[in-house]
């Protein structure tokens, strides 16, 4: 993600404890347990883009990620006007 939206702020946070109680995420290996991330990211690479697009930038990047068990993504994306930034 780094790379792609060469972001001013990143917070990557691992939510994944709050699912270990779902049936789905019981039946999931130790090893493997790492499925539920919020993600906080501000960047220009937003700019002119609708809140749908921009998670379509970060599901696209991190495609391998999914199919290796990455189960869910809570996003928060916004340029650094939109944080009040402005440039």
């Amino acid at each position: 993600l780094t790379e792609l939206l060469q972001p001013a702020t990143l917070t990557i946070t691992n939510d994944s404890w709050k699912h270990k109680h779902h049936s789905a995420m019981r039946e999931r290996s130790e090893e493997n347990d790492e499925t539920h991330f919020s993600v906080e990211v501000v960047s220009e690479s937003f700019r002119g883009k609708n809140t749908m697009q921009r998670h379509r930038m970060i599901y696209s990047a991190l495609a391998e990620e999914f199919s290796a068990g990455l189960h869910a993504l809570s996003l928060r994306t916004k340029t650094q006007e939109e944080m009040g930034g402005g440039s």
